[in-house]
C-alpha cells in the first residue's frame, strides 16, 4: 500500500491572550523587559507579541492513511480535528513535527476557505481546478457535473459573497468531489447544508472512494455517517490520538467513554440508581445478535435489556421503552404487555424485561432510547431515565433491505421491509 498521508509527531501551539504590537508604547516595552527579559531581547522591533497562556491544539499526533482508504476524524469540540485539517490542507502550520502528503489535495473546511468571494461561482471553479494543477480543458470536461450536482446554475453568473451558506457549500463540495484530487478533506462544515444534500454528499464520498481510489479523510460528529462511510476512524481528544483503528472498536469505545450515549448502562446499587422505595434501575443494554449494538446493521433484530430490582410486592410494575431518533423525533413507545406480568404484581428480586425490535425496521441513523417503569392503576412513575442507551444503525449497499437497489436518499425515521405483490389483472 501506498501512504499518501504521513504524519510524525505532529504539535501545534497557540498562544491565548491579549496581543500587543509595536504601537503599545514604551511603557508596555519596559513592563515586558522587567517580566522577562531575555524574552524581549530575542523578540525583533516589529514583532507583534502576546500576554497569556499556552494551548496546545495537537501533541505529538502520529498516524498513516493509504490510498483508497476512508478515515474518519471524530473526538468533541476542541480536541484538535480542525486544526488537524488545517495544517493537512497547508492552511496553517506545524509548531513541530511534519505532515507528508502525496498528490493533489482538494478541502472543504469553514464556509468561506477556498473561493475568491469577489468571483462568480464559474469563475471559483476554473480558480480551483488551475489551483488544483488542472488544464482548463480537464476542467471544462467536468464543468457540467459540478453544475449539475451543485444546483446552483441560476447563480452560476453571481459573485459567491452574495451566496447563502448553503449554496456555498454546495458548489464548494461539487468542485472539491469533481476536480479529481487525490486526497479529499472533509470537515463537519456540511452540516450546513440541508438533509437531503447532505445525503447526497456521502453518496459522492462512497462513489469516489469505491471506484476511483479516493483518499478521503471525514470530520463528523454524526457516528453513523462515520460508521456508513468510513473503515477506519482517529479519535481525537486533547489535541492526542485516543485511538485509531477499525471504525466499529473505535465508535464504540468512543460512545462508551461519555463523550456519547452508549449501547450499556450501568447503575450502583443504592439510592443513586434510578428509582423509588419500590423498584430501582440495574442496568440497560443494546443488543444485535447477542453484542453491544453500537454500531448495528439494518437487517439486525435488537434487543433491549432492562434489568431492574423489585424492593416489594404490592404494585404491577410495567417497564417501557422509548424510543427517539437522534434529532428528538419520537419514534414509538413500547410497554411489557406480552411477558406474563401485566396483572400481577413481581415479588421482591431481580428481573429482567427484553423488548426486541424486528431487524429491517429502523431507518439508517442514530437511535436514542429511553427507560421506565410505571404503575398503571393507579397511574404512576416509578423512574424514567431518559438518554439510557442508544446504538446506531448502518445499511451496507447490497442488502436485503427495502433500498433495494437505490442508492438516493430515503426519507423517514423507519425503514421497514414490508410485502408486496404484483400481479396481471387485465391484457
Amino acid at each position: 500500500m501506498c501512504s499518501m498521508i504521513r504524519v510524525e509527531n505532529l504539535s501545534k501551539r497557540f498562544v491565548l491572550g491579549h496581543q500587543r504590537n509595536r504601537h503599545d508604547g514604551l511603557r508596555h516595552r519596559i513592563e515586558d523587559a522587567v517580566r522577562s527579559p531575555f524574552r524581549w531581547l530575542r523578540r525583533g522591533n516589529g514583532e507583534a507579541r502576546s500576554d497569556g497562556e499556552e494551548f496546545w491544539a495537537l501533541k505529538d499526533v502520529s498516524f498513516g492513511v493509504e490510498r483508497g482508504e476512508v478515515v474518519g476524524v471524530i473526538g468533541r469540540n476542541g480536541a484538535g480535528k480542525s486544526t488537524l485539517l488545517k495544517i493537512l490542507s497547508r492552511i496553517t502550520e506545524p509548531t513541530r513535527g511534519r505532515a507528508r502528503i502525496r498528490g493533489r489535495v482538494a478541502s472543504l473546511l469553514e464556509v468561506g476557505t477556498g473561493f475568491h468571494p469577489e468571483l462568480t461561482g464559474r469563475e471559483n471553479i476554473f480558480l480551483n481546478g488551475a489551483i488544483l494543477g488542472m488544464m482548463r480543458v480537464e476542467i471544462k470536461k467536468k464543468f457540467d457535473e459540478i453544475v449539475a450536482f451543485s444546483e446552483v446554475e441560476r447563480f452560476l453568473d453571481t459573485p459567491v459573497k452574495r451566496y447563502s451558506s448553503g449554496m456555498y457549500v454546495r458548489l464548494a463540495f461539487a468542485v472539491a468531489a469533481h476536480l479529481e484530487p487525490e486526497i479529499l478533506i472533509i470537515d463537519e462544515v456540511l452540516a450546513v447544508g440541508d438533509v437531503e444534500f447532505q445525503k447526497k454528499c456521502l453518496g459522492k464520498m462512497e462513489s469516489v472512494a469505491s471506484k476511483e481510489g479516493r483518499t478521503i479523510l471525514f470530520v463528523s460528529h454524526q457516528i453513523a455517517a462515520v460508521t456508513r462511510l468510513c473503515k477506519k476512524v482517529l479519535w481525537l481528544d486533547g489535541g492526542k490520538i485516543n485511538e485509531f483503528g477499525r471504525t466499529d472498536l473505535v465508535c464504540s469505545q468512543y460512545l462508551a467513554n461519555g463523550s456519547a450515549v452508549a449501547s450499556r448502562r450501568v447503575w450502583p446499587s443504592g439510592e443513586r440508581a434510578p428509582g423509588d422505595d419500590w423498584v430501582r434501575l440495574e442496568s440497560v443494554e443494546a443488543l444485535a445478535e447477542g453484542k453491544p449494538a453500537d454500531n448495528m446493521d439494518i437487517k439486525s433484530p435488537v434487543d433491549i435489556n432492562l434489568t431492574y430490582r423489585v424492593l416489594k410486592s404490592g404494585k404491577v410494575l410495567i417497564p417501557n421503552v422509548h424510543f427517539y431518533a437522534d434529532d428528538g423525533t419520537l419514534i414509538f413507545i413500547s410497554h411489557d404487555w406480552y411477558s406474563g406480568w401485566r396483572t400481577k404484581p413481581k415479588a421482591p428480586g431481580q428481573y429482567r424485561t427484553t423488548f426486541t425490535v424486528p431487524g429491517n425496521f429502523f431507518s439508517e441513523g442514530r437511535v436514542i432510547v429511553k427507560v421506565a417503569i410505571s404503575t398503571y392503576k393507579p397511574f404512576e412513575v416509578h423512574f424514567e431515565e431518559p438518554d439510557a442507551v442508544a446504538f446506531a444503525v448502518a445499511e451496507d449497499a447490497g442488502g436485503e433491505t427495502s433500498r433495494g437497489d437505490f442508492g438516493g436518499h430515503l426519507p423517514g425515521i423507519v425503514r421497514p421491509l414490508i410485502t408486496s405483490k404484483t400481479e396481471v389483472i387485465g391484457g
